[in-house]
């Protein structure tokens, strides 16, 4: 049985070391943020709960503060609740971001920021990189289900979950894992009860076309029936394109491809543009990137335009 993370969970928990990431005040910024950054830098954020941009920021610098690995310390601070601290500190706007070494500060930037600037900010202070282990098994992830070994890239995208639950490349990830190993049902359930606005995530929105071409019905005991009525008449558009799906279900990408091609060169508007539309569902399912994708598009933009 596959492990499904339900969707409308709330964010897994973060097993955080008390010392690394803590909230401070004015009266414990002493022994919070000047004392420590004797020894290691200490990063101090200015938020409120009022700001829209320190939601997005703040979860950001608490994942970088994890990844560097005790090389960096992290106090967050509330303004409305220390507000002559950040009188003291001249904090006119929020998010405000200082970094504190050797009891003072040496650097600092103020509003929301990409992680890779994040990132950036917390190298400098290391004084190396920080690498991101979840980029890490994203990647083995990513090799494994290349390689369709489903049960391994499911392994590792579900120890992604597990650490970061809203990470849109292991949803659409386990979506495939999940789709290869024949588990459509449960799929669908899980996809039919994530939010509109996670459907519409790039990574996710692509593994449900995956998804969606699985439920289609059409397996690998298809593949020779449609080979064979293909051969008989080839100008039989409903063969080619049983002979797509059944490729594109025994991942023979490039016949798959052909076959589409061959209808829409046959007859742009067959079956209500049907060779396109599951063209193009196969480019999504994927991904952007992969040869037979790339392939794909430009054998259609000659076929479109010529």
């Amino acid at each position: 049985m596959s492990i499904i993370l339900d969707a409308n969970a709330p964010e897994a928990a973060t097993n955080t070391t008390p010392d690394l990431i803590k909230d401070g005040s004015v009266e414990t910024f002493v022994q919070d943020v000047i004392e420590p950054s004797m020894d290691v830098p200490v990063v101090v954020d200015f938020w409120a709960p009022w700001c829209g941009p320190c939601k997005s920021l703040t979860p950001t610098i608490e994942k970088v503060t994890r990844e560097a690995g005790g090389r960096v310390k992290l106090v967050k601070i509330n303004i409305d609740e220390n507000q002559e601290l950040a009188a003291q500190l001249r904090i006119q706007s929020v998010p405000t971001v200082y970094a504190f070494k050797d009891g003072r500060p040496v650097d600092a930037f103020q509003g929301a920021q990409p992680e890779s600037e994040v990132r950036a900010f917390y190298e400098k202070l290391a004084g190396g990189p920080i690498e991101s282990p979840i980029e890490a098994i994203l990647e083995q992830a990513a090799t494994a289900l290349a390689e369709d070994d489903h049960a391994a890239a499911h392994s590792l995208y579900v120890s992604v979950l597990e650490r970061e639950q809203q990470n849109e490349v292991a949803i659409g990830g386990m979506i495939r894992c999940m789709v290869g190993m024949g588990e459509i049902e449960e799929t669908r359930h899980f996809v039919d009860n994530m939010s509109d606005l996670d459907r519409l995530k790039p990574a996710i929105a692509a593994a449900i076309s995956a998804l969606e071409l699985a439920e289609t019905g059409y397996s690998p005991e298809d593949l020779e029936a449609a080979r064979a009525k293909v051969a008989a008449n080839p100008s039989d558009l409903q063969a080619q394109y049983d002979l797509g799906m059944a490729c594109f279900a025994t991942n023979k990408r490039e016949d798959a491809v052909k076959a589409m091609i061959t209808i829409i060169r046959t007859d742009r508007e067959w079956n209500e543009d049907a060779g396109r539309t599951q063209l193009l569902k196969f480019f999504e399912a994927w991904g952007p990137s992969d040869p037979a994708s790339v392939a794909g598009r430009r054998a259609l933009s000659t076929v479109l335009f010529s």
